[in-house]
């Protein structure tokens, strides 16, 4: 699968007005095409029954469910891929344990790690962070526009940009060439989940029709 356009990344604590699965769900009739469930405190056991839950009613809608860090939650909920960091299980051997038609996101920081990406067959790179974000307080680098810009020219990956996107930037995100905006506020947050996607959908919709 591609992974593009509207990729939610799911916050417990940032859902301020209704749960993570209600908002997942409308989010998803929003337009958002992936779901990456982040859990940093469940119960694995929880973490996994979760996941099972949300794949059964994602994939009845064609919508890929990606977990984070965790290769035993989405081997257990058989889910689509995982996306992990530089400091998770080195990818060769995620590979190895999911299998090649598993999709497998990894973030890059800087510009090494990057290029250094280029020597593995990843179906994405998570740029992070474009803009500031207070859902990730240990941010290395700030790409900003014109860094994405040229991480589109080092990378022969699709790319996922995530940190600080919303409405107001989205589309010069896409502009500067990320294939898939990742988001985590400017839905988890919002009272409504599914009209704050179909917004972020209808710019990239729009970006689509001027490639």
């Amino acid at each position: 699968m591609k992974v593009e356009g509207i990729y939610l990344v799911t916050d417990r604590k940032a859902c301020l007005w209704k749960s993570v699965e209600e908002v997942v769900f409308e989010a998803v009739e929003g337009g958002v095409s992936v779901v990456q469930l982040r859990e940093k405190s469940l119960d694995t056991q929880t973490f996994v029954e979760t996941a099972i839950r949300l794949r059964k009613r994602l994939h009845a809608k064609g919508v890929a469910l990606i977990i984070n860090d965790r290769i035993d939650v989405a081997l257990a909920a058989k889910a689509d891929g995982v996306h992990i960091g530089q400091s998770d299980m080195p990818y060769k051997l995620a590979r190895k344990l999911l299998g090649k038609e598993a999709v497998i996101g990894l973030s890059v920081e800087s510009e090494e790690q990057l290029i250094a990406a280029e020597a593995l067959d990843v179906d994405y790179l998570g740029v992070s962070a474009i803009f500031p974000t207070p859902t990730k307080t240990d941010i290395k680098r700030q790409w900003g526009i014109d860094g994405l810009r040229r991480a589109r020219q080092l990378s022969r990956h699709r790319l996922v940009a995530i940190g600080g996107i919303h409405t107001e930037n989205a589309a010069a995100v896409f502009q500067a060439g990320a294939d898939a905006i990742a988001v985590v506020s400017a839905v988890c947050s919002a009272r409504e989940p599914r009209q704050a996607a179909a917004e972020l959908y209808r710019i990239y919709r729009g970006k689509k029709q001027h490639v």
